[in-house]
């Protein structure tokens, strides 16, 4: 059994320690805020829990073996050193940190502990998208041509971070996770409508070293909310939309078909198939419930958690070409990688 104490009660919060509190090799022991209006409602809530306006009391807890941090990604890095100094295992909320610099210190510092630094990238851990990963990996689709996203709604606009840090980042690390591809470069273009604020809408391209590529859209204006993704391969589709109560995976077994030669142009014919669409069946259990019980066990085992520091930093790095490139108008930002881990 491992003690958790948890840094933010805000948004995220409530969520980190009602699913902290559910598992069975975790328990949170304490909760850091500094609004004692949200102290009082854990309180309420959870009367066992102890509660403090001083994070460093909640790290200098030697009963506390892990903290899980639900503050703005403007403060990830300050607390999360201080928590592995601490000696503590941390699991923090996405993106990792504000720069990919910022992102390695954190993972130098885990590792030289030999702590656990694990990255909420919920998403990864939906039924949905494991069994996205799985079709790709058994080769249902084919060769993976592209992914098309859609994430889009009305708010919430963010004070530290852009409608790409807060939306696109799950899109990120979902292609981080299901495809083996490596991507080279990315370009952005937004717009800001709301003055004092950063883009709330914006349009990703990322480019990868074969013919895969993705396409992002993502949006803080929208009159309604979608999350809707097409992954498309030669041999089948995927239609993923997340707001489906039910059958949130549909493969089709649609595509385009050559005859002829690539030699011989004027016997080239494209032709179209349209087979069956199934919905395969999904583990519906809450992801950040999956989550924290992979956090948690990682903690106990010293296994390495399916989205670690590494992970993290792979999307910062993406986030940060990104945010250049929207700077600059679009401008494809090439990718610098020092291989798939760093």
């Amino acid at each position: 059994m491992i003690n958790i104490g948890v840094i933010g009660y805000g948004y995220w919060g409530p969520n980190l320690v009602r699913n902290f509190s559910a598992i069975a090799d975790a328990q949170v022991s304490s909760v850091a805020d500094l609004d004692e209006e949200r102290l009082r409602l854990v309180k309420r809530r959870h009367p066992s829990i102890e509660v403090t306006t001083d994070f460093k009391a909640l790290l200098a807890n030697s009963e506390i073996d892990a903290v899980a941090i639900a503050t703005p990604v403007s403060s990830h890095f300050g607390l999360a050193l201080e928590a592995l100094r601490a000696g503590k295992h941390v699991f923090i909320e996405k993106p990792l940190t504000q720069t990919a610099e910022q992102a390695e210190q954190l993972i130098a510092e885990a590792d030289r502990r030999g702590l656990v630094l694990h990255v909420d990238h919920t998403f990864i851990y939906t039924g949905a998208v494991r069994k996205m990963r799985s079709l790709v990996d058994d080769g249902e689709l084919g060769d993976v041509y592209y992914y098309d996203s859609v994430r889009v709604n009305l708010g919430l606009f963010q004070n530290d971070v852009d409608v790409i840090w807060d939306l696109a980042v799950h899109d990120l690390s979902i292609m981080d996770y299901v495809f083996h591809s490596k991507p080279t470069a990315v370009s952005a273009s937004g717009m800001n409508h709301i003055a004092g604020n950063e883009a709330n809408l914006a349009y990703l391209t990322v480019f990868y070293e074969d013919e895969f590529i993705a396409h992002l859209h993502v949006n803080w204006l929208a009159p309604v909310k979608i999350r809707r993704t097409l992954v498309g391969g030669s041999r089948k589709m995927i239609v993923y939309d997340d707001l489906e109560p039910s059958e949130k995976i549909k493969v089709y077994d649609k595509g385009v078909t050559l005859h002829g030669t690539k030699d011989n142009e004027y016997s080239r014919r494209i032709g179209y198939r349209a087979g069956d669409m199934w919905a395969p069946k999904l583990d519906d259990a809450e992801a950040l419930h999956i989550a924290a019980d992979h956090f948690a066990r990682c903690v106990i085992t010293g296994e390495r958690s399916i989205t670690d520091g590494q992970s993290g930093l792979r999307v910062v790095r993406l986030l940060e070409a990104a945010s250049q490139s929207l700077k600059e108008r679009g401008r494809p930002v090439k990718l610098g990688w020092k291989g798939r881990g760093g």
